[in-house]
């Protein structure tokens, strides 16, 4: 099923207006409009809408930037000799302050203060109600995932991240961080429910509106966050309300997962909208170029970061057919813009890639491409939560409880070609999870932590195709590198008010 967003303009926070084609969206500024002059219609409403979308565009909202995080796993290395990228997988603070992780904070904010102004003002405007409802539906599920995006990255019992008051008039004053992550957490609940009553499913939505939250994407997130809160009797709970939903099931094949024409399947729940053409520029999530090998066996620039190490390629059993479909290994045969390649990376630091997101390489002429390599998105929608995530999800709270996840976990192992397990402990949870997931969005040094392990899994080191160390072992110390730095300029330009994190 192919992509096609022929509205998604943007609004620069009510400073400028965009307009977009079927395949990429072009800026076009058009004055400053302010409150006294806007919210007056429904086309404000549409492209206050659309105006949440501008970060998904840039290359550290969900292509580079946040997967530094994700890097810091024990599935895979930089790739590529990259010092910025290098502190931040050895929880050096050297990086606190440089470009990758600096913007983070900002964007998201940006994002929810355009949110705020939905909810705020879109109510009180005369337009269609159907359409009046979705918009506000989007703006509390942005305004919810912004918010645990936020608080899971930065937060923990001793902090949690600001929480903006929509009734505020004072712009631009610092707000002091929220007591502690779990106030942000029920903040994200009562977000994400709003959402929920007013998004409608995904199977309602034209062709034209595929991209934008639905409801389900608002219970799959409810269910990841009391996850992560450890409230696991309302994990459960809103994972059943995506599984019960009936709108959702797994693909029978899992490397289909990940192919253009699967971008809105029955396994998706919410992605990263991604287009390849347009001005050349394309839109939407960077990361299966940034994932590339670096310059790409001399036909596309990829930039050859994030690399699978040998311990992730070992931790797969080896009838596991999600392995051979995750990634590439030297001597394994795959197509290369319409070619016939057997893998063999020159630069590489560990010597494997993730196949994962390869499908948009694979055709001649580099037709779901970007032209342009500085910014190379695809067509490929890059999933941020599937539902075969949220079977997992109810499977480890179900463990957590105890009672059995044998049901849920047993589904993502018969489509991996594995037999059915009885009586799973956390620890097969936990390595089934490894195995559905990895490189993806799923984030597994946020599970590492959040489980416990970090420590002791990064005092290991990491290691090569050939058996020789790719990456030492790291000091993980998980009273400081639980939860990463507040970006410095946020804690510089509060004054004080936004406090950094302990350690950092």
């Amino acid at each position: 099923m192919k992509r096609n967003i022929k509205n998604l303009a943007l609004l620069f926070a009510a400073t400028g207006l965009l307009s977009a084609c079927s395949k990429q969206l072009e800026i076009v500024p058009e004055g400053a409009p302010s409150n006294s002059n806007y919210w007056t219609n429904q086309t404000d409403a549409v492209n206050a809408s659309n105006a949440m979308y501008q970060w998904f565009d840039n290359e550290n909202f969900y292509g580079r930037g946040f997967w530094w995080f994700i890097n810091a796993s024990d599935d895979m290395v930089t790739g590529r000799v990259k010092a910025e990228g290098d502190n931040i997988k050895n929880f050096n603070r050297d990086f606190i302050g440089k470009d990758y992780t600096e913007s983070q904070w900002k964007m998201r904010y940006i994002t929810i203060k355009r949110a705020n102004d939905i909810i705020k003002n879109v109510p009180k405007i005369n337009m269609d109600e159907k359409l009046k409802r979705r918009i506000l539906g989007e703006a509390y599920f942005l305004s919810g995932v912004m918010y645990f995006e936020l608080g899971s990255t930065y937060g923990d019992a001793r902090a949690g991240v600001p929480i903006v008051s929509r009734d505020s008039v004072v712009a631009d004053k610092p707000i002091p961080r929220a007591a502690n992550v779990n106030v942000v957490y029920d903040y994200v609940a009562s977000e994400l429910i709003k959402a929920s009553e007013y998004l409608p499913y995904f199977s309602t939505y034209t062709e034209k509106e595929y991209g934008r939250p639905h409801k389900t994407a608002a219970f799959a997130y409810l269910s990841k966050m009391f996850l992560y809160k450890k409230d696991y009797v309302k994990a459960e709970q809103y994972a059943d309300s995506v599984i019960l939903s009936g709108q959702h099931k797994l693909l029978d094949k899992f490397e289909d997962v990940f192919t253009i024409a699967n971008n809105y399947s029955k396994e998706y729940i919410w992605s990263v909208a991604s287009f390849a053409k347009g001005d050349g520029n394309g839109f939407g999530s960077i990361l299966p170029g940034v994932m590339l090998e670096n310059k790409g066996w001399g036909l596309y620039n990829g930039w050859g970061y994030y690399m699978p190490t040998k311990e992730l390629y070992d931790s797969y059993d080896s009838t596991d057919l999600r392995r051979a479909a995750t990634i590439l290994k030297p001597g394994d045969k795959f197509v290369y813009f319409g070619e016939n390649k057997v893998y063999d990376s020159k630069n590489s630091l560990s010597g494997f890639q993730f196949r994962k997101y390869m499908e948009p390489f694979t055709y001649a002429g580099g037709i779901h491409a970007s032209t342009n390599p500085d910014h190379p998105t695809t067509d490929l929608a890059l999933p941020l939560i599937r539902y075969a995530e949220v079977l997992l999800i109810k499977a480890e709270a179900r463990i957590m409880q105890g009672k059995s996840g044998d049901d849920e976990i047993n589904l993502t192992r018969k489509r991996a070609g594995l037999k059915p397990i009885t009586g799973a402990t956390l620890a097969d949870l936990k390595k089934e999870r490894r195995a559905e997931l990895a490189g993806e969005w799923a984030n597994r040094h946020a599970d590492l932590v959040r489980w416990g392990d970090a420590q002791a899994a990064y005092a290991k080191p990491l290691h090569h195709y050939d058996g020789s160390i790719a990456w030492p072992a790291r000091n993980f110390n998980p009273a400081v590198h639980h939860v990463w730095p507040v970006p410095n300029s946020e804690v510089q330009n509060s004054a004080g008010v936004v406090k950094q994190n302990v350690g950092w």
